[in-house]
């Protein structure tokens, strides 16, 4: 993190790091997108066990990316419409969709909250909204209704995000360090990505912001949906601290060590 002031253009700025990550995220081994082609599975078992049944249903997955979590649903009998700010992302998407016979797969490049108009209002029977999206996002209340716009009666939004609480936590996993109310935005200028730390970048500046549990809960309601369930879940993805431990691709505190949440999830419905 750095104080720096935030950019002009923030979403350009964004968009710029996310363009330039495309190519290595598509070639490098956290993502295995030649496992993924040849049958991978890239959705996390508490997600196929909260959305259930995919089969015949529509699903629209905003902030996609390049496309492996949207395909995997369309893997599981659903008809997918992804959609990115990253128009190489979405390019790629595209492609993966072609070889691996996903014929009813579709792409779209636009900004999350022109998702409505972009989509031509349509509903559709899921809106899916994957890990690492919201911080991105610096109105939590309009992502929320563009969201809601888009799940049809008797259809739900589906969230899995990492846990802020996470981010208020020092290095040690159990220090709290930063404020879990904190709106303003964070500028980032930090060269590699998640997915390979040693990358060669340039485009390094980001800006993000951070959103408690009760602020998205609270815009949901308020944006017409009923909340199901809201699931905080003791692992992550990644080693989010140094203390965490893996045995089965999950990373979690070791025993003796004070849990807490790392990630949650939401079901929210529509009313028919």
């Amino acid at each position: 993190m750095t104080e720096n002031p935030v950019p002009a253009d923030w979403r350009a700025a964004n968009r710029a790091n996310w363009d330039e990550r495309v190519p290595i995220h598509t070639s490098g081994a956290f993502y295995d997108v030649p496992g993924f082609v040849a049958g991978r599975e890239a959705l996390r078992d508490f997600e196929l066990a909260e959305v259930g049944d995919v089969g015949g249903k529509t699903l629209v997955h905003l902030q996609c990316h390049i496309g492996l979590d949207t395909l995997a649903w369309a893997r599981r009998g659903a008809t997918v419409t992804g959609l990115d700010f990253s128009e190489p992302a979405v390019a790629v998407a595209d492609g993966l969709a072609k070889e691996i016979g996903a014929s009813t797969a579709r792409f779209v490049a636009a900004d999350v909250y022109d998702a409505v108009d972009v989509l031509d209002a349509r509903t559709f029977d899921i809106v899916y909204t994957g890990l690492g999206a919201l911080c991105w996002l610096p109105d939590i209340d309009r992502w929320a209704r563009t969201a809601a716009a888009l799940v049809a009666p008797g259809g739900f939004l589906y969230l899995a995000e990492f846990h802020p609480f996470a981010d208020i936590l020092a290095e040690d996993g159990r220090t709290v360090e930063t404020d879990y109310f904190r709106r303003e935005p964070t500028v980032w200028d930090e060269p590699g990505t998640y997915a390979d730390l040693g990358a060669e970048t340039t485009a390094n500046v980001t800006v993000e912001w951070q959103h408690g549990i009760g602020e998205v809960v609270s815009a949901l309601v308020t944006a017409g949906l009923r909340v199901e369930f809201l699931h905080e879940h003791d692992f992550t993805l990644f080693p989010r601290f140094p203390v965490l431990e893996s045995d089965d691709g999950a990373y979690r505190f070791p025993e003796g060590h004070p849990r807490s949440p790392l990630i949650y999830s939401i079901r929210a419905t529509k009313a028919v």
